[in-house]
């Protein structure tokens, strides 16, 4: 029997420019540590510089979304701060001075941008009670609420699994013939793919 499911071909994208954030759970930190690491491999190979991603944790996966909500809004704050100060450094003087009419913008450090995406990264296993379906249910629909309200792609890395084995698969760590693979490492590809798309639709260029 073939293989049909999983994503397409990689698209190739750069993201030489783009400024991407991963937030992570702690909980479950041997199948956690894994998705990372797959996600931070292919932001690297897709070009982003290591010093435009920064890696904060949560407790758990119910706080990734106000932790996706707040560092999203710091980055914008950040990133105004950084332009008020390039402005500041400006000379508006007297009409003595020379035109600047010929001079580029002062650009915000990559590094000090707003970010393009956020990847959110937890792991949920059920257990005996109905604590996975609420914590489930409410972290996907405040993600997804984050996302459509900023227009900052935050891609949904938190596993959803019904025991252990499920999710060391789903990490690249499963057991004999069953080793699975890192979704983490589609998740990095989809913060590239997305962050680079939703700059050129603000733009209002399509392809």
């Amino acid at each position: 029997m073939s293989e049909i499911k999983g994503p397409s071909p990689d698209a190739k994208v750069d993201g030489s420019s783009l400024r991407i954030a991963i937030v992570h759970a702690r909980w479950n930190k041997v199948i956690i540590d894994a998705l990372v690491a797959g996600a931070l491999k292919k932001l690297k190979e897709a070009g982003v510089k290591e010093s435009n991603i920064v890696v904060e944790s949560v407790p758990g996966s119910f706080e990734l979304p106000i932790a996706c909500s707040r560092m999203i809004t710091g980055s914008h704050i950040q990133a105004a701060s950084n332009e008020a100060d390039l402005l500041g450094g400006l000379n508006f003087g007297t009409p003595k001075v020379a035109s600047r009419s010929g001079t580029p913008a002062p650009t915000i450090p990559s590094s000090n941008q707003a970010f393009d995406a956020v990847i959110a990264i937890g792991v949920l296993i059920k257990g005996a009670t109905m604590h996975f379906e609420y914590i489930c249910d409410a972290v996907s629909n405040s993600l997804m609420k984050i996302q459509v309200d900023t227009g900052v792609p935050v891609i949904f890395g938190v596993l959803t699994v019904l025991n252990d084995d499920q999710a060391l698969e789903r990490a690249g760590l499963g057991k004999g013939d069953k080793k699975g693979h890192n979704h983490g490492e589609e998740w990095g590809l989809a913060a590239v793919e997305m962050g680079s798309h939703v700059r050129r639709w603000n733009s209002g260029k399509f392809l």
